[in-house]
């Protein structure tokens, strides 16, 4: 994140705090959707009204300095990656640090992260050590910004591992909010003279906060899950005697879906920002049990809604639909069968259900992410997959089928470390119910970072990874991939490459990769960009 993007977050934050909306604001303007849906009033605020803040609130958490995982543990950055993973192959946790070279050999530690189902479990201690081990090895010194909580149980961890504050080396007290720096210096480098090496140090990364900017992250994220609490609360005082009552009315199932879908989708992006582990949890929202027990409901009342749309893409497709689906694209999308990705799979078995189970609320906030999002429909004899976005991403979506469609040509025949590259471009944007739908075709494979954690965490999977490395491959594949479609980009595309998506071949049915082994080694079989 550059120096102007943090000014202007500053800036930002003052308007929200001066115009940030207050308890009863909140309650007023649910009140005036409901009546505008009661009223079917043309002019009435929409429920995206009532989301503005805490969206632009996401947007400018997440435009922060990222981790791309796709390049972390390129060497050619700076970047190097440390893993615990278990004799399956299952990674457990992982710890990102940055070389820098001079005055002296340094490693900054970014970020430490455990898996989520081993948090709690003493892993963070043990990457910890074994990284000073790392450093000892090295004869590097190690750096790191205690950005914990003094009154966290866990602030003293570093101490304990025999970090010292910076100053206790250079001697000099910090004069600025940044004086949390500490540093870890070798056996065989106690007794030198480091003191002006430190310093050194201490001021190169202060001017590369632009890339490992964390307290800024650290400081949004919890900015935003504040605004995340204050609009539960809303909801739940306005809906209270609805939901207490036993009522289930269309309105409440729309904004508490909308509510923890966006909450879901937080919590993944998240997940990518440089510097935040998580410290500021979201388990500090709890759903209430009547919340929970809700269908899921993802599209808006009708009487909320515009007329349905058709936005771009194949107009001899959109005609060749059905009547009533034209006439009524969320309510028959939404019907059909969710698409049948592993990780709603191993659910569903874990559960005992069916796929014709109805998902609730806390289904979706269980699960972690929202499977309803993605549908399977046949048409004319081809699969075909819709995916709902929201309607204020029709132009980014429009745009990024523009580029699709550009470098569709250019990707016939090529291959990268063997895998056949493709793109899956839009072929209908549909507007409908305040949601968008997309129509791609479907193909024979899945998101690269699910393929990822089904080979890690499937039981049927990992030793067949330990041995092969699948996951390894696929992340390689997948890399390469992305700076082919990069170096195709012209300048006016790349703010679409962010937003792009890379699937690579799986079995659905069988829950496996597709892998060509030959003489030459082994291969991905395809990977396609959407």
């Amino acid at each position: 994140m550059g120096t102007s993007s943090i000014e202007s977050i500053s800036n930002d934050d003052n308007i929200h705090e001066e115009k940030r909306l207050g308890l009863n604001d909140r309650l007023a303007l649910i009140d005036l959707i409901s009546e505008g849906a009661r009223r079917r009033s043309a002019d009435s605020p929409i429920v995206a009204d009532l989301f503005s803040e805490l969206w632009n609130l996401v947007d400018a958490t997440v435009s922060g300095a990222k981790i791309d995982r796709l390049t972390s543990g390129d060497y050619r950055n700076g970047f190097k990656v440390l893993e615990i993973n278990a004799e399956t192959g299952e990674n457990l946790a992982r710890l990102n640090m940055l070389y820098l070279n001079k005055p002296i050999p340094c490693y900054y530690l970014v970020y430490v992260e455990v898996a989520a189902p081993y948090r709690n479990k003493g892993l963070g201690n043990r990457i910890l050590k074994a990284f000073r081990d790392f450093l000892d090895d090295k004869s590097s010194v190690g750096l790191l910004d205690n950005i914990i909580p003094q009154d966290d149980p866990t602030y003293d961890i570093y101490r304990k591992l025999d970090w010292k504050p910076v100053e206790e080396f250079t001697g000099v007290t910090p004069r600025d909010a940044e004086g949390l720096y500490m540093a870890y210096v070798p056996r065989n480098l106690e007794g030198r003279e480091i003191k002006d090496a430190i310093s050194k140090l201490v001021y190169h990364l202060k001017r590369k906060r632009h890339v490992i900017d964390m307290r800024d992250n650290e400081l949004m994220v919890r900015r935003t899950i504040e605004e995340f609490k204050d609009l539960y609360s809303a909801l739940l005082t306005y809906f209270e005697e609805r939901i207490f009552s036993g009522e289930s009315d269309s309105l409440m199932r729309f904004m508490f879906t909308r509510y923890v879908t966006k909450l879901l989708g937080f919590k993944r992006r998240i997940s990518q920002l440089l510097g935040y582990t998580g410290g500021e949890s979201l388990g500090q929202i709890v759903l209430h049990p009547e919340i929970r027990a809700l269908p899921a409901q993802s599209y808006a009342p009708r009487d909320l809604a515009d007329q349905p749309s058709f936005v771009a893409g194949d107009r001899e497709l959109w005609l060749h639909l059905p009547e009533v689906f034209k006439k009524h694209p969320a309510r028959m999308i939404e019907s059909l069968p969710n698409y049948r990705r592993p990780r709603l799979v191993a659910w569903l078995e874990e559960q005992g259900r069916s796929s014709a189970h109805t998902l609730t609320i806390g289904d979706l906030f269980d699960m972690g992410f929202d499977p309803t999002r993605l549908k399977e429909i046949s048409l004319q004899g081809e699969n075909f997959i819709f995916e709902r976005a929201q309607a204020r991403m029709i132009p980014e979506l429009h745009k990024r089928m523009d580029f699709l469609h550009r470098i569709e040509s250019e990707t016939r025949g090529m291959r990268v470390k063997n895998a056949r590259i493709g793109t899956t471009p839009p072929l209908l944007i549909i507007r409908d119910r305040g949601n968008a739908y997309v129509l791609r075709r479907k193909v024979e494979g899945i998101h690269w970072e699910e393929a990822v954690d089904q080979l890690q965490s499937s039981p049927s999977l990992r030793a067949m990874n330990a041995s092969v490395k699948v996951d390894k491959l696929i992340t390689t594949t997948v890399r390469k991939s992305s700076e082919w479609v990069h170096a195709h980009c012209r300048p006016e595309e790349e703010p679409l490459l962010q937003g792009l998506s890379f699937f690579v071949s799986w079995n659905l049915e069988a829950n496996q990769p597709k892998i060509v082994v030959d003489f030459g080694g082994s291969y991905v079989e395809s990977v396609w960009v959407a």
